[in-house]
């Protein structure tokens, strides 16, 4: 865990819960876009993006996690990640900020009605607990 305090991370909401991603996971982050549907058995895949000339398959990351839809609005975006060695890129409601935690605890076994194996850990701000996504495990079944 304490490695996990000399990192920055990319906070980002869902749902209006508060969610971090390493940001050495992220490659880039853009405005929404026309995703074009692909037919796949991962029932989060929203669909495929053209990044420069990449094909980036983009996880909606509200069904992964079995959330209520938000309606997407002009603060809605897509953040690329590596994760894999593959381009992704995942459906977030709203980019919040660059951040570095203080105090990360161990993740309980549930955080906001998900199971805690997708978090490495809740990160203590002084406007509330950040989750900490393992994006490898949200992604890859």
């Amino acid at each position: 865990m304490n490695d996990l305090l000399d990192i920055q991370h990319i906070a980002f909401e869902l749902a209006s819960e508060k969610y971090a991603l390493k940001i050495s996971d992220v490659y880039e982050i853009i405005r929404l876009q026309q995703i074009s549907p692909t037919h796949n058995s991962k029932f989060f895949l929203e669909g495929v993006i053209n990044l420069s000339g990449k094909v980036i398959p983009v996880v909606n990351l509200h069904k992964r996690f079995k959330l209520i839809e938000c309606a997407r609005t002009k603060e809605t975006r897509i953040i690329v990640v590596k994760s894999r060695e593959e381009m992704i890129g995942i459906i977030v409601d709203k980019v919040d900020s660059v951040i570095q935690f203080n105090d990360i605890q161990p993740t309980p076994k549930v955080v906001a009605g998900i199971d805690g194996e997708y978090f490495e850990g809740i990160g203590i701000t002084g406007n509330g607990v950040i989750s900490l996504l393992k994006i490898d495990v949200v992604l890859h079944d």
